[in-house]
Protein backbone atom coordinates (compact mmCIF):
# COMPACT_ATOMS: atom_id res chain seq x y z
CA UNK A 1 0.00 0.00 0.00
CA UNK A 2 1.44 3.38 -0.68
CA UNK A 3 1.90 6.36 1.90
CA UNK A 4 0.49 9.56 0.58
CA UNK A 5 2.30 12.56 1.46
CA UNK A 6 1.78 14.03 4.73
CA UNK A 7 1.96 17.71 3.33
CA UNK A 8 -0.45 17.61 0.36
CA UNK A 9 -1.87 14.23 0.46
CA UNK A 10 -1.49 13.66 -3.07
CA UNK A 11 1.55 12.45 -4.19
CA UNK A 12 3.32 9.13 -2.96
CA UNK A 13 5.24 10.33 -0.31
CA UNK A 14 9.65 8.62 -0.61
CA UNK A 15 10.73 10.21 2.29
CA UNK A 16 10.90 10.55 6.41
CA UNK A 17 10.76 14.25 7.12
CA UNK A 18 11.97 14.59 10.88
CA UNK A 19 10.20 17.86 11.04
CA UNK A 20 6.87 16.70 10.36
CA UNK A 21 7.39 13.51 11.95
CA UNK A 22 5.97 12.22 9.13
CA UNK A 23 6.43 10.38 5.21
CA UNK A 24 6.45 13.19 2.61
CA UNK A 25 6.86 13.43 -0.94
CA UNK A 26 10.58 14.90 -2.76
CA UNK A 27 8.12 17.77 -3.94
CA UNK A 28 6.87 19.24 -0.18
CA UNK A 29 10.56 18.51 0.59
CA UNK A 30 11.81 20.84 -1.44
CA UNK A 31 9.29 23.67 -1.39
CA UNK A 32 8.51 23.73 2.25
CA UNK A 33 11.69 23.24 3.80
CA UNK A 34 11.95 25.75 6.24
CA UNK A 35 9.25 27.44 4.92
CA UNK A 36 6.38 25.97 6.59
CA UNK A 37 8.43 22.71 7.94
CA UNK A 38 10.48 23.82 11.32
CA UNK A 39 13.85 21.36 9.68
CA UNK A 40 16.05 20.30 12.27
CA UNK A 41 19.81 20.43 10.88
CA UNK A 42 20.63 16.88 11.36
CA UNK A 43 17.92 16.30 8.34
CA UNK A 44 19.77 14.83 6.13
CA UNK A 45 17.79 16.24 3.20
CA UNK A 46 18.80 19.47 4.85
CA UNK A 47 22.14 18.84 4.40
CA UNK A 48 22.20 17.80 0.93
CA UNK A 49 19.88 20.61 0.01
CA UNK A 50 22.61 23.26 1.83
CA UNK A 51 25.51 22.06 -0.30
CA UNK A 52 23.92 23.57 -3.66
CA UNK A 53 22.18 26.54 -1.66
CA UNK A 54 23.13 29.71 -2.98
CA UNK A 55 22.72 32.93 -0.74
CA UNK A 56 19.89 34.40 -0.92
CA UNK A 57 21.26 37.91 -3.71
CA UNK A 58 22.17 40.76 -1.65
CA UNK A 59 22.11 44.79 -2.96
CA UNK A 60 23.44 47.63 -1.44
CA UNK A 61 20.41 48.72 0.54
CA UNK A 62 20.36 45.34 1.95
CA UNK A 63 23.04 46.08 4.19
CA UNK A 64 22.25 48.60 7.53
CA UNK A 65 24.48 50.66 9.08
CA UNK A 66 26.51 51.14 5.80
CA UNK A 67 28.31 54.07 7.58
CA UNK A 68 30.14 52.19 10.06
CA UNK A 69 33.11 50.21 8.59
CA UNK A 70 34.52 47.14 9.79
CA UNK A 71 37.69 46.43 8.23
CA UNK A 72 40.10 43.48 8.57
CA UNK A 73 42.05 45.93 10.40
CA UNK A 74 39.59 45.95 12.91
CA UNK A 75 38.74 41.79 12.50
CA UNK A 76 42.47 41.17 13.29
CA UNK A 77 43.19 43.49 16.21
CA UNK A 78 39.61 42.54 17.75
CA UNK A 79 39.52 38.61 17.28
CA UNK A 80 39.21 37.55 20.67
CA UNK A 81 35.79 39.71 20.85
CA UNK A 82 34.51 38.44 17.60
CA UNK A 83 35.34 34.66 18.50
CA UNK A 84 33.68 35.26 22.26
CA UNK A 85 30.55 37.36 20.67
CA UNK A 86 29.91 34.75 17.93
CA UNK A 87 30.08 31.72 20.02
CA UNK A 88 27.88 33.20 22.25
CA UNK A 89 25.65 33.86 19.45
CA UNK A 90 25.66 29.87 18.18
CA UNK A 91 24.89 29.12 21.72
CA UNK A 92 22.00 31.35 22.05
CA UNK A 93 20.18 30.30 18.57
CA UNK A 94 20.66 26.87 19.93
CA UNK A 95 19.22 27.34 22.95
CA UNK A 96 16.77 29.00 22.02
CA UNK A 97 16.27 26.91 18.29
CA UNK A 98 15.76 30.09 17.06
CA UNK A 99 15.93 31.02 13.11
CA UNK A 100 18.39 33.14 11.06
CA UNK A 101 16.06 36.19 11.24
CA UNK A 102 15.22 35.76 14.70
CA UNK A 103 19.38 36.08 15.21
CA UNK A 104 19.12 38.94 12.66
CA UNK A 105 16.63 41.08 14.86
CA UNK A 106 18.89 40.87 17.69
CA UNK A 107 21.94 41.71 16.28
CA UNK A 108 19.58 44.83 14.67
CA UNK A 109 18.62 45.47 18.52
CA UNK A 110 22.08 45.50 20.07
CA UNK A 111 23.49 48.14 16.98
CA UNK A 112 21.15 50.07 17.77
CA UNK A 113 21.65 50.12 21.70
CA UNK A 114 25.29 50.83 21.21
CA UNK A 115 24.37 53.66 18.59
CA UNK A 116 22.63 55.02 21.12
CA UNK A 117 25.31 54.78 24.06
CA UNK A 118 27.69 56.31 21.35
CA UNK A 119 25.35 59.62 20.75
CA UNK A 120 25.81 59.96 24.79
CA UNK A 121 22.21 58.67 25.74
CA UNK A 122 21.07 55.48 27.32
CA UNK A 123 18.41 53.38 25.53
CA UNK A 124 18.21 50.17 24.96
CA UNK A 125 16.23 48.32 21.84
CA UNK A 126 14.34 45.66 22.62
CA UNK A 127 12.63 42.86 20.05
CA UNK A 128 8.91 42.56 20.12
CA UNK A 129 9.70 39.19 18.61
CA UNK A 130 10.55 36.53 21.86
CA UNK A 131 13.29 34.25 20.23
CA UNK A 132 15.69 37.54 18.99
CA UNK A 133 15.10 38.92 22.66
CA UNK A 134 16.58 36.06 24.60
CA UNK A 135 19.10 35.78 22.01
CA UNK A 136 19.96 39.71 22.43
CA UNK A 137 19.79 38.79 26.58
CA UNK A 138 22.40 36.20 25.71
CA UNK A 139 24.34 38.39 24.06
CA UNK A 140 24.32 41.29 26.43
CA UNK A 141 25.40 38.48 29.55
CA UNK A 142 28.24 37.07 27.40
CA UNK A 143 29.50 40.93 26.37
CA UNK A 144 28.87 41.58 30.27
CA UNK A 145 31.04 38.64 31.11
CA UNK A 146 34.16 39.77 28.67
CA UNK A 147 34.64 43.02 29.92
CA UNK A 148 34.66 41.39 33.32
CA UNK A 149 37.27 39.20 32.78
CA UNK A 150 38.96 41.63 30.79
CA UNK A 151 39.12 44.05 33.56
CA UNK A 152 40.09 41.41 35.76
CA UNK A 153 42.98 40.24 34.09
CA UNK A 154 44.17 43.54 32.98
CA UNK A 155 43.33 45.37 36.10
CA UNK A 156 41.91 47.90 33.50
CA UNK A 157 38.71 48.40 31.33
CA UNK A 158 40.10 48.28 28.06
CA UNK A 159 37.42 47.24 25.63
CA UNK A 160 35.84 49.89 23.86
CA UNK A 161 31.50 50.55 23.24
CA UNK A 162 33.16 50.53 19.68
CA UNK A 163 34.53 47.36 19.76
CA UNK A 164 31.40 46.01 20.40
CA UNK A 165 29.85 47.78 17.76
CA UNK A 166 32.11 47.08 14.98
CA UNK A 167 31.93 43.43 16.14
CA UNK A 168 27.64 43.20 16.05
CA UNK A 169 27.96 44.79 12.38
CA UNK A 170 30.26 42.26 11.24
CA UNK A 171 27.79 39.59 12.52
CA UNK A 172 24.87 41.05 10.99
CA UNK A 173 26.28 41.60 7.82
CA UNK A 174 27.73 37.62 8.02
CA UNK A 175 24.24 37.11 8.48
CA UNK A 176 23.16 38.84 5.55
CA UNK A 177 25.62 37.05 3.24
CA UNK A 178 24.72 33.12 4.57
CA UNK A 179 21.02 33.90 4.80
CA UNK A 180 18.53 31.68 2.31
CA UNK A 181 15.92 33.56 2.47
CA UNK A 182 13.53 31.14 3.93
CA UNK A 183 11.11 32.27 6.91
CA UNK A 184 12.28 29.49 9.03
CA UNK A 185 15.74 29.54 7.40
CA UNK A 186 18.43 28.28 9.52
CA UNK A 187 21.74 28.56 6.95
CA UNK A 188 23.37 30.96 8.74
CA UNK A 189 22.92 29.09 12.43
CA UNK A 190 24.16 25.80 10.31
CA UNK A 191 27.39 27.95 9.32
CA UNK A 192 27.90 29.09 12.84
CA UNK A 193 27.22 25.77 14.10
CA UNK A 194 30.27 24.60 11.55
CA UNK A 195 32.71 27.05 12.40
CA UNK A 196 31.30 28.27 16.40
CA UNK A 197 29.73 24.21 17.64
CA UNK A 198 27.86 25.32 20.93
CA UNK A 199 29.36 22.79 22.56
CA UNK A 200 33.07 23.98 21.83
CA UNK A 201 34.92 25.71 25.32
CA UNK A 202 34.89 29.00 25.68
CA UNK A 203 37.39 31.14 23.48
CA UNK A 204 40.31 32.21 25.20
CA UNK A 205 41.15 35.19 25.99
CA UNK A 206 44.56 36.42 24.06
CA UNK A 207 45.22 40.43 25.57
Amino acid sequence: MNTLCKLCQKKRARRYCPGVSADICPTCCGTEREVTIDCPSECEYLQEARLREKPAPLTEADYPHKDIQVSEDFLKKQEHVVMWITTALARAMEKERAVDRDAQEALDAMIQTYRTLESGLIYESRPQNPYAAAIQEALKRSIEELTKQVTETSGMHTLRDADFLGTLVFLERLGLHHRNGRPRGRAFYDFLRAYFPASAPEPQLEL
